[in-house]
C-alpha cells in the first residue's frame, strides 16, 4: 500500500499539476521524497515560502488551472501567508500543503507549533487538518474542488508523520471544474433595460469579470452610447483596440476615466470590485457580477444582477431601446484623447534624471507583443497602468487586489515556469525587489529567463507621495541600495545599470534578447509624483502642509527639487 504522501503526489499528477513550489523541511520529507521519485511532478525550490505562494498564484492565473505550493511546519508554512492572501484575492485556484508538527505533539506547545487551520482560515476558501489516513483522500478531493470551483486558495494541513503513514486506498481522484453560465431571470433583465432606457448618460465600469466577454461589452457600449472606464484588473481584457475606452479610474487612474464616471447619471458596473467608494458617482448604479455576494459591496445599487457578464449582456441587448444621444460618449472619448496626449508628453525624457514614465514607454515599445508584464506595487504599478499598452496578446499580472510589495519577481518566476519561451518582465521597485532579493538566485537556479527592470529611486516613493498628500514630512523612506546589477550578475544574470537616456534603449534591448535571466537597474527621478486623477481639497491642503513643514524642518531643497521634477506635469 502506498504512503499518504505518495498517493497525494499521484493525485496531483492526475489533476494536471506538474510543479510544487516551496522550501523543503523535515515535516515535508514524505511529500518531497514522493516528488523525488515521481516522473510527473517537479519540486520548484525557492528561497522564501512567500515566493512559492506568489509563484503558484501566477501559474494558476496564466493557466487557469490548479497550482500547488508547500511549506514545512511552523515558520515554513507561516511564510506562505502573504502570497496566499494575494492568490485568494486574485481568485486563482491554488492548493497549499501546510505540513504540521507530529500528530502526538499537537496542542503541547511543541517546537515550531502553530495552528495552521486558524492562520490560513481568512486567506482561503477551504482549510482543513488531516487527522487520520482514512480522512486524507476525501479532504484532498474537497480541497481541490473548492479551489477550482470557487477560484481561490485551499489549504490542507498534514502532520509530517501522517504523510508517511500508509494510505487508505490508492485511487487518484480527478477533479475538473464544472462549466456553466449564469443569467439573471427575465424580470430582472427587463428592469435593467428600463433603467438604462431612462438614462441620458450611461458609463460602463469594466473589471476583471469581463474576461472572455470583450465582444459583448463593446456591443453593449455601442448600444448604450456609453464610454467604457476600466479598473486596473480589467485593463488587459478591455482596453486595447476599444473605440469606447476612456481609461482607468481609481487612485492610479486617468482624469478622463474619473470624469466619465463623475458625469454619468447611470453607471453600469460589469465584473468589477473597485474598492474605492469615493470614485463611485452619485448616480443610479446597476451591477453585474457572477458572485452574488459582491453586489452592492462598494456602492448603493439601483439593481444588482447575479450573472456572468457575457451571457447577461447577450440576454440584455435585445431588450434595449434603439437610438440615443451620443454626446456623453463623444465628449468622454475626446477628453480621453487629450488625456492620452498629456501622458504622451510626460513620456518624453527632456533634461535631467530619467523619468519613470519615459522608462516605461521605452519598455512598452521594446517588449514582445505577447509579453507578460508584472509591475510591483508602488509607483511601478502607476506607470504600468498609465503607460503600458496591453494588446490582445499581452498579459498584465500583479498584486492588484491584495496590494503587497515584492510580488513582481516571484510572480514573474511562476509565470515564466509555465512557458520558458515567452517573454516575462518584472517591473520591480527597488524597495520591493530588496524584500525578496534572494529570488534572483531562484530564477538563475531554475534556469528561468525572467527579465527584471528595476525602477531605482532609492526610496519608498509611493509611501512618500502618500505622506506628502497627508501633509507629513517624508521620514524613514530613504533606501541605501546595493548595486542591483552587480548582485544580479553574481546570481548568474545578464545585468546592466542605466543612468542616462542614451543608455536606456540598448540596455533594455540586450536584456530582452538575453537567453537567460536579465536585469536592468534604471536610476529614475525620485521626486516624480504619481498624481491621482482628482485632487481633493484635503490632499491639496496636505501638500501645502508638507511643503511648509519640510521648509521649516530645514530641507527647502527637497521642495525645490519636487517642483522642478514635476513642473512639466502642470503645463
Amino acid at each position: 500500500m502506498p504512503k499518504i504522501a505518495e498517493n497525494l503526489v499521484r493525485t496531483l499528477a492526475a489533476n494536471g499539476v506538474s510543479r510544487v513550489w516551496g522550501v523543503p523541511g523535515d515535516s515535508l520529507n514524505g511529500v518531497t521524497d514522493a516528488i523525488r521519485t515521481s516522473e510527473a511532478l517537479e519540486w520548484m525550490l525557492v528561497r522564501h515560502e512567500e515566493s512559492a505562494a506568489f509563484a503558484a498564484g501566477a501559474e494558476a492565473e496564466i493557466t487557469g488551472e490548479l497550482a500547488v505550493c508547500a511549506g514545512s511546519c511552523g515558520p515554513g508554512n507561516l511564510h506562505l501567508v502573504n502570497g496566499l492572501y494575494d492568490a485568494n484575492r486574485s481568485r486563482v485556484p491554488v492548493l497549499a500543503i501546510a505540513a504540521h508538527i507530529p500528530s502526538a505533539e499537537i496542542g503541547s506547545t511543541y517546537f515550531q507549533e502553530t495552528h495552521p487551520t486558524e492562520l490560513f482560515r481568512e486567506c482561503s476558501v477551504y482549510c482543513e487538518l488531516v487527522s487520520t489516513p482514512a480522512q486524507m483522500p476525501r479532504v484532498l478531493e474537497i480541497a481541490m474542488r473548492e479551489a477550482v470551483e470557487r477560484r481561490g486558495v485551499a489549504v490542507i494541513v498534514i502532520p509530517g508523520d501522517l504523510a508517511l503513514a500508509e494510505a487508505v486506498g490508492d485511487r487518484a481522484v480527478e477533479v475538473r471544474r464544472s462549466r456553466s453560465e449564469t443569467v439573471p431571470i427575465a424580470e430582472e433583465l427587463d428592469r435593467a433595460a428600463a433603467i438604462l432606457g431612462e438614462a441620458k448618460r450611461v458609463t460602463i465600469l469594466a473589471g476583471a469579470g469581463v474576461a472572455g466577454a470583450r465582444a459583448e461589452v463593446l456591443e453593449l457600449a455601442d448600444a448604450l452610447a456609453a464610454p467604457i472606464v476600466h479598473a486596473l484588473r480589467g485593463k488587459e481584457h478591455i482596453e486595447h483596440d476599444n473605440p469606447y475606452d476612456v481609461g482607468m479610474t481609481g487612485l492610479l487612474g486617468f482624469a478622463s476615466g474619473y470624469r466619465a464616471m463623475e458625469r454619468c447619471d447611470t453607471l453600469l458596473v460589469l465584473g468589477s470590485d473597485l474598492p474605492y467608494q469615493e470614485f463611485y458617482p452619485d448616480a443610479r448604479i446597476i451591477q453585474v457580477d457572477a458572485r452574488g455576494e459582491q453586489l452592492g459591496r462598494r456602492a448603493p445599487l439601483e439593481l444588482g444582477l447575479r450573472g456572468d457578464v457575457g451571457p447577461t449582456i447577450r440576454a440584455l441587448l435585445p431588450r434595449l431601446a434603439p437610438a440615443r444621444s451620443r454626446k456623453h460618449l463623444d465628449s468622454s472619448v475626446d477628453h480621453y484623447r487629450r488625456t492620452r496626449e498629456r501622458f504622451d508628453r510626460l513620456e518624453r525624457q527632456g533634461e535631467g534624471p530619467l523619468h519613470p514614465q519615459h522608462v516605461t514607454a521605452v519598455l512598452d515599445e521594446l517588449a514582445a507583443d505577447d509579453a507578460i508584464l508584472i509591475p510591483d506595487v508602488g509607483t511601478p504599478v502607476v506607470w504600468a497602468a498609465r503607460h503600458l499598452h496591453i494588446g490582445a496578446g499581452r498579459r498584465l499580472l500583479g498584486s492588484f487586489a491584495h496590494g503587497t510589495m515584492a510580488a513582481a519577481l516571484p510572480l514573474a518566476i511562476g509565470a515564466q515556469a509555465v512557458d520558458p519561451a515567452r517573454q516575462v518582465i518584472a517591473m520591480a521597485g527597488d524597495g520591493g525587489l530588496s524584500m525578496l532579493l534572494g529570488e534572483l538566485a531562484t530564477a538563475a537556479q531554475l534556469h528561468l529567463p525572467v527579465k527584471v527592470v528595476v525602477y531605482e529611486n532609492s526610496s519608498l516613493a509611493f509611501v512618500e507621495v502618500e505622506m506628502k498628500a497627508a501633509g507629513v514630512v517624508n521620514f524613514a523612506t530613504e533606501l541605501e541600495n546595493p548595486d542591483f546589477a552587480a548582485v544580479a550578475r553574481a546570481c548568474g544574470f545578464h545585468a546592466e545599470r542605466v543612468e542616462t537616456e542614451d543608455e536606456l534603449p540598448g540596455a533594455l534591448r540586450r536584456a530582452l534578447e538575453a537567453d537567460g535571466p536579465a536585469l536592468v537597474s534604471v536610476r529614475v527621478e525620485r521626486q516624480e509624483l504619481s498624481l491621482p486623477p482628482s485632487i481633493e481639497a484635503q490632499q491639496a491642503k496636505g501638500f501645502s502642509l508638507y511643503a511648509m513643514r519640510t521648509v521649516l524642518s530645514g530641507d527647502a531643497r527637497e521642495v525645490i527639487d519636487l517642483a522642478k521634477a514635476n513642473l512639466r506635469q502642470l503645463l
